[in-house]
């Protein structure tokens, strides 16, 4: 079983770069479950068309010591693809990360935790207690950053470079970084060469680059990913391409991190 983490700033898409690989791995006959581990709780939107499932960290707040069926949990979307939503709390109040560790301890315990391919949709904002546990406890295996070329997106998936680093340096988790995926912002027109030369830089590679298009925004309005929308559209053919590179991917790696004055330098070339 693969298993697969996507991590990236907040708004960088990659709920959209999640729901449209998990069609295509589904579309060779994969068995796929992606989990949605932001409070947020919109990572299988697209796949449920346009449904928001209900959250695990709703059902046990609800339940209490109730028993739980994975039915209740694990929904089928597009493609057959298996669709989970950890959920989080109200806003302000609790840890965001609950919602994480309620989802595994659960599906492990269901044992729903299975199939050829997990994609693990997770906030990578801010990296610690639950958002970190996929990497922490040996869930993700594989981490791929999504960012654009902006600073921020880019500051973010190197934070994240650091926490893979550490957990690596301490022992503490078998997670390795397995490239980086550029999902275009279009504010430049060096953004491809920019973000392969930061994956470059941190001990990785470019994994696939995601240029903006109406499309993705097209099918969305239609509550649908773009496999399901437009499955001959040039768009669809660079997310199975970015699929097939994943599924090819042997190269895992334990990243360096730039500090930040290399980082804002490194942006500044490419302007």
């Amino acid at each position: 079983m693969r298993q697969i983490a996507l991590y990236g700033k907040g708004g960088i898409g990659k709920s959209t770069t999640a729901a449209n690989l998990s069609a295509a791995f589904a579309e060779r006959g994969l068995k796929v479950l992606q989990i949605g581990c932001d409070p947020k709780h919109d990572s299988t939107r697209m796949l449920m068309h346009g449904a928001n499932i209900p959250t695990v960290l709703d059902l046990v707040r609800e339940r209490g010591v109730e028993p739980i069926t994975p039915h209740e949990v694990v929904f089928l979307g597009f493609q057959d693809v298996r669709c989970v939503e950890a959920g989080g709390p109200e806003p302000g109040v609790g840890c965001a990360g609950r919602g994480i560790i309620a989802t595994f301890q659960l599906l492990e315990k269901l044992e729903a935790l299975e199939g050829d391919v997990v994609v693990y949709d997770v906030l990578g904002d801010v990296v610690c207690g639950g958002f970190a546990m996929p990497m922490r406890e040996g869930y993700a295996e594989e981490v791929y950053l999504v960012t654009s070329g902006e600073l921020m997106s880019l500051y973010a998936a190197n934070n994240i470079c650091k926490a893979i680093a550490r957990l690596a340096r301490h022992g503490r988790s078998k997670c390795r970084l397995g490239g980086v995926i550029c999902n275009s912002a279009n504010t430049h027109p060096r953004e491809q060469e920019l973000v392969e030369e930061f994956a470059r830089r941190i001990g990785s590679a470019l994994m696939g680059f995601i240029p903006r298009d109406r499309m993705v925004q097209l099918a969305e309005l239609h509550k649908q990913t773009v496999f399901e929308y437009a499955p001959t559209s040039k768009q669809a053919q660079i997310y199975r391409t970015l699929a097939v590179s994943i599924l090819e991917n042997g190269s895992l790696t334990i990243p360096i991190p730039l500090e930040t004055d290399q980082l804002e330098t490194l942006a500044l070339a490419y302007i």
